[in-house]
């Protein structure tokens, strides 16, 4: 999976993960991506730098945040949070689980667990709507 930093007409910002550079072209040319902040499908990639191995040490430290992106962050991370506690951790058997659900093998739930590239790649070409959530530090102030 890719991670892209996107930003759509109205200058905000977020990002998204694809399986590959193509996955994003040919989801933009299909308008399939939006802006979770306004709904905006004029949605392109922003500059980003190159992911950097860093130190345990620097990936802790707090980031700096204007009162309004530090809001949406916590609210975001509520977010995350009530999907985490309104679904079943299935695991390493997300892929499985997913594919019995949207086959109707299986009761709808919400699911949560791991899946590896090629299987959350396989899952989006079938047709079965995933989304990676998050990770929050511990403190946002």
């Amino acid at each position: 999976m890719i991670r892209f930093s996107l930003h759509c007409d109205k200058d905000h910002e977020f990002e998204g993960w694809f399986g590959s550079s193509a996955d994003f072209d040919g989801q933009s040319e299909r308008g399939l991506i939006e802006c979770p902040l306004c709904g905006s499908r004029k949605v392109g990639k922003a500059l980003m730098a190159p992911a950097v191995a860093v130190s345990r040490e620097t990936q802790t430290r707090p980031l700096a945040m204007d009162p309004e992106k530090r809001d949406m962050m916590r609210k975001l991370r509520d977010m995350v949070q009530a999907v985490k506690q309104n679904s079943e951790d299935v695991g390493d058997r997300f892929a499985d689980e997913a594919r019995k659900i949207h086959h109707g093998e299986a009761e709808v739930r919400g699911i949560i667990g791991q899946a590896s590239s090629d299987d959350a790649r396989s899952l989006i070409e079938e047709g079965i709507e995933i989304a990676p959530l998050p990770e929050f530090p511990e403190d946002l102030s």
